[in-house]
C-alpha cells in the first residue's frame, strides 16, 4: 500500500473531502463515485463539462472547468490526480507545494483493493469489455461485486458499484504502469501489443510491465491469459488458463459460434465442462472471445451454470464498445432496412481491426463506412501503418484531424499520414464541420438497399458526433 493513501483515515477525517483533478476522467469518476457512495465531499476539476460531469454533479459532486487556484476547496483529506494531467497544472501545483496529501489515481484504487478479493483485468484492448462482463455476471447472479470499470455499462448506467461481498472488480490500467499497484486473485490479460509508446518506449517494455502484473497475483492465485502470449511462460503464477475463440489448443475456448441477428449463440469449452447454449446479444465477435474470457473468471469463483448464461444473455454491453446506435433491423419486418449506426472507442489498430472485422462477417451484404478520429499524435506517428491497414476492411474511410488530448502537437504529424497507407479509393480527411456537412449532404443516399454500416470510433470527443449523424440518418 501507498503509505500516504489510508482510506479509513479519509473516512474517518474532519474534513470528509476529496479532491479530483481530471474528474471526468473514466478511471477517476469511478473512484470519484466510490467516495460520494461513502459520503464524502466529492469535488474536483475537469477541462470541459460531459455527459459524465453532469452525472457526477447530479450525484453530488461540485466540479469546475476552469483552471483556477482561486476555486478550489482548502479543507481536504485528500487530493487525487490523474496523470494524464500536466505536471505545471496550476491547481496541482499549489496542493503539491502547501503540503496537501496528493496522489495519482492508481494509488487510491490500489488502497481501496488492499484488504478484498480482487479480480484484475488488463490488456492493450478488450479489458474495459470483459471487466464490465464479470462485474455484471457477479452482479447479475447474485454473487456481489465492488466495480471500478473503464467504461459506463449499459445496464447499469454507470462505470461503479458496491456491494457487501468484499471482493472488487477491478480494470487493470497499463497507461503509466498504473496496474502495478493492484493485488490480483484472479488475473487476466487480454493482449500485449505496443501502446503508450510515450510511457514505455517500445513493445518489449510494455511485455516487461504485463508480466511484472502477472506476477503480482497471490500466492494460489490464478492467472487467465489469451493463448499466444508467449511471454506470460515467463511468470512465477503456478495455476494459469488460456482461453481463445475458438483455438482448442486452448483451455478454455468457444464451439459451435452462430450469427444471431446482431447477437450470437455458441457454447464455452471449459477445462472439465461445456456450458452450452450461451447467448450473447451485442455485436463483434471479439466480443464472443472476450465472454469467453469472464465465463472463465465465473467458473474459477463457481458460479451456477444457468446463472452465468442468464447473466449473458441480460448483458447489454459498454457505451462506445461495439453499442448499436442504431440497431440492426429485422429483415421480416419489411423490404426497407434502416442504416446501422455503430459507435466504438477503439483507438488502437488491433482494435480497429477486430471492430471492422466484426462489422464485415455480421453485415456481408452492405457497405461500410468508418469515420475515424486517431487520438495521441504520438500513437498516430508510431502505428499509422496499423491504422491503414485496419481501415482498409471498410469501402469508405472518413478521418477526422487527430484528437490531442494531453499532447502538443508533432511536426509532420497528422491523420494524413494514415490516410496515405489507406487502400481504398473513397478515403479523405474531413474536420468535424465538414464530416457533418457530408453527412448531412449523403444521409439519404446511406439507406439505400440493405442500408449502409456507420461504424464512428475513437476515444477523443467523435462521441459528441454521434447524436447528430443518429438524427440525420433516421430522424
Amino acid at each position: 500500500m501507498n503509505p500516504t493513501v489510508n482510506i479509513q483515515e479519509i473516512l474517518d477525517s474532519p474534513s470528509r473531502r476529496v479532491y479530483f483533478i481530471g474528474i471526468g476522467g473514466i478511471g477517476m469518476s469511478a473512484l470519484a463515485r466510490y467516495f460520494l457512495s461513502k459520503g464524502i465531499k466529492v469535488s474536483g476539476y475537469d477541462k470541459t463539462e460531459t455527459a459524465l460531469t453532469k452525472a457526477l454533479r447530479a450525484e453530488g459532486a461540485e466540479i469546475h472547468y476552469t483552471e483556477d487556484v482561486a476555486a478550489v476547496p482548502k479543507d481536504v483529506a485528500l487530493v487525487v490526480y490523474t496523470p494524464a494531467v500536466p505536471k505545471d497544472h496550476k491547481e496541482l501545483v499549489y496542493y503539491q507545494t502547501n503540503g496537501y496529501n496528493v496522489v495519482k489515481r492508481s494509488d487510491v484504487l490500489g488502497a481501496i483493493s488492499e484488504s478484498s478479493f480482487n479480480i484484475c483485468i488488463g490488456g492493450t484492448h478488450g479489458k474495459t469489455t470483459i471487466t464490465t462482463m464479470v462485474a455484471h455476471i457477479l452482479r447479475h447472479s447474485g454473487y456481489g461485486c465492488n466495480a471500478f470499470l473503464g467504461g459506463i455499462a449499459s445496464n447499469y448506467d454507470t462505470n461503479f458499484w458496491s456491494s457487501d461481498n468484499n471482493v472488487c472488480v477491478i480494470e487493470a490500467d497499463e497507461y503509466d504502469r498504473s496496474f502495478l499497484k493492484l493485488s490480483p486473485d484472479v488475473a487476466v490479460i487480454t493482449a500485449m501489443d505496443a501502446d503508450h509508446l510515450d510511457i514505455y518506449g517500445d513493445e518489449e517494455a510494455v511485455q516487461d510491465a504485463f508480466v511484472q502484473f502477472a506476477n503480482k497475483v497471490k500466492e494460489g492465485g490464478l492467472l487467465i491469459g489469451k493463448f499466444g502470449l508467449k511471454r506470460l511462460k515467463e511468470t512465477t503464477v503456478k495455476k494459469r488458463w488460456t482461453y481463445s475463440l475458438q483455438n482448442d489448443a486452448a483451455d478454455i475456448f468457444a464451439a459451435r459460434i452462430k450469427i444471431e441477428e446482431g447477437g450470437y449463440r455458441f457454447d464455452v469449452q471449459l477445462k472439465d465442462k461445456v456450458l452450452s447454449n450461451c447467448e450473447l446479444r451485442i455485436g463483434g465477435m471479439h466480443n464472443v472471445e472476450n465472454a469467453v474470457a469472464a465465463v472463465a473468471v465465473a467458473s474459477s469463483l463457481k458460479i451456477d451454470d444457468e446463472k452465468v448464461k442468464a447473466a449473458l444473455a441480460a448483458f447489454k454491453g459498454v457505451h462506445r464498445r461495439f453499442e448499436y446506435v442504431i440497431p440492426p433491423k429485422k429483415f421480416s419486418e419489411g423490404a426497407y432496412v434502416q442504416p446501422v449506426l455503430v459507435d466504438d472507442y477503439a483507438h488502437h489498430p488491433e482494435e480497429l481491426r477486430a471492430l471492422l472485422t466484426s462489422v464485415r462477417s455480421l453485415f456481408p451484404q452492405r457497405v461500410v463506412t468508418i469515420i475515424f478520429q486517431p487520438h495521441l499524435f504520438s500513437r498516430t506517428r508510431d502505428l499509422a501503418g496499423g491504422f491503414a491497414d485496419a481501415l482498409s476492411i471498410a469501402d469508405r474511410v472518413i478521418l477526422l484531424p487527430i484528437y490531442p488530448a494531453r499532447e502538443l502537437p508533432v511536426e509532420g504529424v497528422s491523420s494524413e499520414m494514415i490516410l496515405k497507407g489507406v487502400e481504398r479509393d473513397d478515403k479523405q480527411v474531413l474536420s468535424k464541420e465538414e464530416f457533418l456537412a457530408w453527412m448531412k449532404q449523403h444521409a439519404k443516399e446511406l439507406n439505400k438497399e440493405f442500408g449502409e454500416v456507420m461504424v464512428m470510433a475513437g476515444a477523443g470527443d467523435i462521441d459528441a458526433l454521434v447524436k447528430p449523424v443518429k438524427e440525420m440518418l433516421i430522424g
